[in-house]
């Protein structure tokens, strides 16, 4: 077994090389011998959905046989998008659950993201490490009574949770890109005039990657939002808990400025909000945040550490620049972008305004998007990037990040490969460009 399956925050191969039959019942065993332990429970209940990959049912049969074989009861909730399945752990009280996917990877790929009760996800640090050393060992004991597989729909709960009753003059395109998401999507936006393009489910994604942070993935929706004159488009990644806005123009509108808008709004009807922010984000959410009487909250990247703040901290609503809004829902804390396209479709029908013109104030920087490079001695670049710019204001959560009067910059590792990610924003679009030419060049000659 190839190891490096296990991710940060979930477990992630290609089938059948790294992820298969055997793997998958090994891990579904071991995630029923860990939620028995975390629950104090000898006969939890667990969800299991999956999305429309391929190889998903075939994973899912031995996932579960895994699971059940340790006495541990499978709430099997079928197709199921990431937000969806967190919404069946939180809202039915259930003691954890693992949905299989692979988000937004190519086809080749599927996965397994964890949680635990109220829909806690599980980390590295926080079961993945543990779970892993399970099935390494592969010393799992015969239990007299297994469990069973129980099938619930859950879908129709949460459809009514987070569709809106009041209809929308609007027009919308919403891109499925063939994956799971397509499920709910025509039901959640009957009262608006829907454009559904890719709503087929085939885990072969044909018309392309499931991935809507590359830019070539998504000029179909803007093409479509300027020929069919929409208000907007929306595009969702693989598994659903991300989601992209186009404005009327056919423009990309970035996620930190989407956080901008919602926050404007969240706090306009309840004043001195909580609402977080990660360091990626432009300098205008904290603004607009602090400007309003809110209260802006940083946090590292990913989605475990946001929602352990967000629960620490009583935090209503926050997001990351790569496309993930999360709220309190419930007892759980995970991917709301139902709320987020609903509160953009009531300010637009609100306040009469086009979607670019809601926006426009909040595009007050320059912003260079995140810039990856390969490179073997990531810390060593980043000690020297520390040390020549130490006479900013340093925050150091996640790499670092250095702020100054008028721009600022962040740099972080990932987690799996010898990667720096480099993110500077400007006052001017001149600032912005010196700075980071300046600080690629401090990367690159290494």
């Amino acid at each position: 077994m190839n190891t490096k399956i296990f991710k940060a925050y979930d477990i992630r191969g290609i089938y059948p090389e790294e992820i298969n039959e055997v793997v998958s019942f090994k891990i579904g065993a071991a995630f029923a011998v860990f939620i028995k332990k975390v629950s104090n429970k000898e006969n939890p209940q667990v969800v299991v959905g999956r999305d429309n990959r391929k190889s998903s049912d075939i994973l899912f049969n031995e996932l579960s046989k895994g699971i059940i074989s340790q006495g541990v009861d499978v709430i099997d909730i079928g197709l199921s998008a990431t937000p969806v399945f967190y919404f069946a752990v939180a809202n039915y009280n259930y003691d954890g659950g693992i949905n299989i996917t692979a988000s937004h990877n190519p086809k080749q790929y599927n996965g397994f993201k964890l949680v635990r009760e109220d829909a806690i996800p599980l980390s590295e640090v926080s079961g993945i490490e543990e779970i892993k050393e399970m099935v390494i060992a592969d010393n799992f004991s015969v239990i007299e009574k297994e469990g069973k597989i129980i099938n619930k729909d859950v879908s129709s709960d949460y459809i009514v949770i987070n569709k809106e009753k009041e209809d929308f003059n609007l027009k919308i395109v919403v891109d499925t890109a063939n994956s799971v998401s397509g499920v709910i999507v025509p039901e959640i936006f009957n009262q608006t005039n829907l454009i559904h393009i890719f709503s087929e489910l085939d885990g072969d994604f044909p018309n392309h990657e499931p991935d809507p942070l590359k830019k070539e993935n998504i000029e179909e929706i803007r093409n479509k939002v300027v020929e069919e004159g929409a208000d907007l488009g929306v595009a969702f990644d693989g598994d659903g808990d991300r989601v992209f806005f186009i404005d009327e123009k056919g423009e990309i509108i970035s996620s930190d400025i989407i956080l901008s808008l919602i926050s404007s709004i969240i706090i306009r009807e309840s004043k001195g909000s909580k609402i977080l922010y990660d360091l990626r984000c432009s300098n205008i959410v904290r603004e607009t945040i602090e400007s309003l009487g809110g209260e802006a909250i940083i946090s590292r990247v990913g989605h475990s550490f946001i929602k352990a703040l967000m629960r620490e901290k009583g935090i209503i609503f926050g997001a990351e620049y790569s496309g993930h809004y999360y709220s309190k829902q419930g007892n759980g804390y995970y991917e709301s972008p139902y709320f987020v396209i609903f509160t953009i479709l009531k300010e637009i029908k609100k306040t009469g305004k086009k979607l670019s013109e809601l926006i426009e104030s909040f595009k007050k920087y320059y912003h260079s998007g995140e810039i990856n490079f390969k490179v073997e001695d990531k810390e060593k670049i980043i000690n020297k990037i520390k040390e020549k710019y130490s006479d900013g204001k340093l925050l150091t959560i996640d790499g670092v990040r250095v702020d100054f009067e008028d721009w600022w910059f962040s740099v972080r590792s990932s987690n799996t490969e010898p990667i720096l990610r480099l993110i500077v924003e400007g006052r001017t679009r001149e600032i912005m460009e010196e700075k980071l030419k300046e600080i690629k060049d401090i990367i690159e000659e290494d």
